[in-house]
């Protein structure tokens, strides 16, 4: 294991030393959500110097860049008399750079003032690729095409990918990173990510690779500790969609979005959608109940516990959004898509991979967090009708 972590300010210039001595590191990426991250450290004049308002932490793992981006808790003090003699600790909350884009939302008429902005309006793409979509989005709204109040410092686009299909989107005052998900999910299954290339954040997207055939986890290759798997029912077959009901108009436009397999495999399950546009002209109703199936899917989560291994480490031979497969001890193979890949690291007992593979509703957190997430990107969409 060799963990380097360094300190920059917004201009990814290097504040310090490398931070030493460090007591553990916590850090999780997740696939086209923010990833996050926490380290523990002695809190000396030299350490606490660096850890200001506005400043980065790097993660660098056997030479190549973890995790990147800005100090959400730069100083999370703690001392006791009852504890180790000494400065004490401080623990550094930190995220990555989806982080700051996730705190922007969808203007609109982007190129205005707020002020400036109307309230019928509403941005719009027409059976258009979905990577061309995103990368507008993010660009428009907090990228070097924003207006200067609202560009994230050094943000540009990376090079076009050349990925994902052609969909339908409309958004107005919605999270940018929510209607990002939701194109990525009806346009392709794509993926989007952020990378600290010298001192600019590179927003891309890229095509998930299959990589089921060479990343394979089973306990008779040697890479795998432990394993928790389980499959449910899909929350959602059917997304039965309506265009918007207009007054005085008894003609409604009506689409039916199936997950013909899942219904087969399982059973029929239908959920209405209000698909926010008059009628299917555009594709805008048929791309909501794509998404919304997706996001329904017959989630499978799988948690494992991982080693790297010579032959086998995950950021080198897989990372976010790719395929892999897992070899389950009574005999199943199980392959889906990685979703999150969280490293555990202290001096003393090393370092632990582990990852999270599943459908989109494939997630570590409770039921009720589930409920409450969704239930507020439902709202949110509604609110901006």
């Amino acid at each position: 294991m060799t963990i380097q972590l360094l300190v920059t300010n917004d201009a990814m210039v290097v504040q310090g030393d490398p931070l030493v001595d460090w007591i553990d590191l916590d850090a999780i990426k997740n696939f086209n959500e923010p990833g996050s991250g926490s380290v523990t450290l002695p809190a000396l004049p030299e350490v606490m110097a660096q850890l200001q308002p506005g400043n980065r932490l790097t993660v660098i793992r056997d030479g190549a860049i973890w995790m990147t981006g800005p100090m959400e808790v730069p100083t999370d003090y703690s001392w006791s008399v009852d504890g180790d003699p000494g400065p004490g600790q401080v623990k550094v909350n930190f995220s990555d750079d989806l982080a700051t884009i996730a705190g922007y939302i969808t203007w609109p008429e982007p190129a205005l003032t707020w002020a400036g902005q109307h309230g019928a309006t509403w941005r719009k793409w027409d059976a258009t690729n979905s990577e061309t979509i995103i990368r507008t989005l993010v660009n428009e709204n907090c990228g070097p095409g924003a207006i200067s109040a609202r560009r994230i410092p050094n943000l540009v686009l990376d090079a076009v990918a050349g990925v994902g299909t052609n969909t339908a989107e409309k958004s107005r005052f919605e999270p940018v990173l929510d209607v990002c998900r939701r194109t990525a999910l009806s346009g392709g299954a794509i993926g989007f990510r952020v990378q600290q290339v010298g001192t600019q954040l590179k927003f891309g997207c890229y095509a998930p690779a299959d990589k089921s055939a060479t990343a394979r986890f089973s306990d008779g290759l040697g890479n795998l500790r432990s394993v928790a798997f389980k499959q449910s029912a899909p929350g959602l077959t059917h997304a039965l969609v309506a265009g918007t009901e207009l007054e005085g108009n008894t003609i409604r436009t009506y689409v039916e979005v199936p997950n013909t397999g899942a219904a087969a495999a399982w059973w029929r399950v239908e959920r209405y959608l209000d698909g926010g546009a008059d009628n299917d002209t555009k594709g805008e109703l048929t791309a909501a109940g794509t998404a919304e199936v997706a996001d329904g899917a017959a989630p499978i989560e799988l948690s494992t516990v991982t080693v790297d291994t010579d032959d086998l480490k995950a950021g080198r031979d897989f990372d976010l959004g790719d395929k892999v497969a897992v070899a389950l001890p009574h005999g199943l193979q199980v392959t889906d898509i990685v979703r999150s890949i969280h490293l555990q690291a202290s001096p003393e007992t090393g370092e632990s991979v582990t990852t999270l593979v599943g459908s989109p509703d494939a997630t570590n957190d409770p039921q009720m967090v589930q409920l409450i997430r969704t239930l507020s990107r439902r709202l949110g969409r509604l609110e901006t009708r």
